[in-house]
């Protein structure tokens, strides 16, 4: 994905029905965990996420696996004007973007696939297990891709296996997992947006759904 080029930045109101299931979200956040992923991966990315429209009910949901809760899905408003309640949006840039080998045919064996590891933990001794992969990778030690774990996923790790059920792959990386960043640097990735993030204020004068 080439973000050198300029890449809008719109309302969740006025973009929200070009938004297509299965499409993914990127976001930068602040907290320690975020940065040192950042820091990790030499990218601005630390964490990853996909988008599931539930059109019958009219709500866009976010897919993801975060840390101390695990995988959930969540509302897409939240990430503009109220993540995790706190009345204010997601503190840090969000991105939206789209594989180019995403079909909207597929998306029932997507959503199945990410519906059936809801509740699985977030895989907090993965992090640290990068960390080391990173550091011998430093070294020239060249190591083999890793197996994507059964019981607990990262974000980029979730997303991976869900987009892996309807065959769209993302490559690992050199030291041998899948990053936040794996997924923003593969050329069959495109930007389609920054999401507007709102304070409280602002989100008083606005209508969310």
């Amino acid at each position: 994905m080439d973000t050198t080029a300029a890449v809008t930045t719109q309302s969740y109101n006025d973009i929200r029905n070009h938004i297509r299931s299965g499409d993914i979200l990127l976001c930068s956040g602040n907290t320690p965990l975020s940065n040192m992923i950042k820091t990790a991966t030499g990218s601005m990315w630390s964490h990853v996420a996909f988008i599931l429209r539930l059109d019958v009910i009219d709500r866009i949901l976010v897919l993801e696996s975060v840390e101390s809760i695990g995988v959930r899905a969540v509302p897409l408003r939240g990430y503009a004007c109220d993540y995790n309640g706190s009345g204010n949006g997601y503190p840090g840039k969000v991105l939206l973007a789209r594989h180019d080998d995403v079909r909207q045919t597929n998306m029932v064996n997507l959503s199945r696939r990410a519906i059936d590891l809801l509740g699985y933990p977030y895989n907090t001794q993965e992090i640290l297990h990068i960390a080391a992969r990173i550091s011998l990778g430093q070294f020239g030690i060249k190591q083999t891709p890793d197996k994507v774990p059964e019981h607990g996923f990262i974000c980029s790790e979730y997303a991976y296996v869900c987009f892996k059920s309807i065959g769209v792959t993302i490559d690992f990386n050199r030291e041998g997992f899948i990053a936040p960043e794996d997924f923003a640097k593969s050329k069959r990735v495109q930007a389609i947006s920054y999401i507007q993030t709102e304070t409280t204020a602002a989100r008083d004068t606005l209508s969310f759904a």
